[in-house]
């Protein structure tokens, strides 16, 4: 990396509009043939990435004007268990997030959206965000404390290259993992192969 002279710090609220999720009253009512999608803690898993397959369809009320999901935007889970950001880089169905997100929407054209989203879910950012969240095995982020959030903005190419690295880092371990559940299916089958005939003998 170059210099750090050249990089840039900023609050994330400096670069980025901070909004509410969609104000569902408890849970999201399902309608399977609602036009409607709805990404919900669940359908977000560990990496940061969008379950698209799992979300909730329903219909919404109300006459405002719903903040759809955008390409480029960021989901920040702010509740539970995991707290995640989430890059939408495609838009397969149109969708809102429920209220346990914040959605994050990028200001700056010298920001890339995917960049903040991994430094989100990198370690320093973690620790400030989980020292700072209420609750024990339920943690809950309040909007005041992810809008404080230090962000280093270095040039875009340094960003690509960053965000390059992490996804062939993603993959890696994808495929690894494959590996791993192959070959324990292997052995199954051989344990099994092997050791049924002579349990069944006695």
């Amino acid at each position: 990396m170059a210099n750090d002279a050249i990089y840039i710090h900023a609050k994330l609220n400096d670069i980025a509009e901070i909004r509410a999720g969609h104000p569902f009253r408890g849970s999201v009512p399902e309608d399977v043939n609602g036009p409607v999608s709805v990404i919900q803690i669940k359908d977000v898993d560990w990496t940061g990435t969008v379950k698209w397959t799992s979300l909730t369809k329903t219909r919404l009320e109300g006459r405002k004007e719903p903040d759809w999901i955008q390409r480029g935007d960021i989901l920040f889970v702010a509740r539970g268990t995991k707290i995640v950001a989430a890059y939408v880089d495609e838009i397969l169905v149109p969708c809102v997030c429920s209220q346990y997100f914040y959605l994050l929407r990028i200001k700056s054209e010298k920001v890339l959206p995917e960049f903040v989203a991994w430094q989100i879910n990198q370690q320093p950012a973690q620790t400030y965000l989980v020292k700072s969240a209420e609750g024990t095995a339920q943690v809950s982020v309040r909007r005041s404390m992810l809008e404080d959030l230090s962000i280093v903005i270095p040039p875009l190419n340094q960003q690509r290259i960053i965000i390059e690295l992490s996804k062939s880092a993603l993959r890696e371990r994808e495929l690894l993992e494959a590996l791993i559940s192959n070959r324990e299916k292997e052995l199954k089958a051989i344990a099994k192969k092997l050791l049924e005939p002579a349990i069944a003998e006695r």
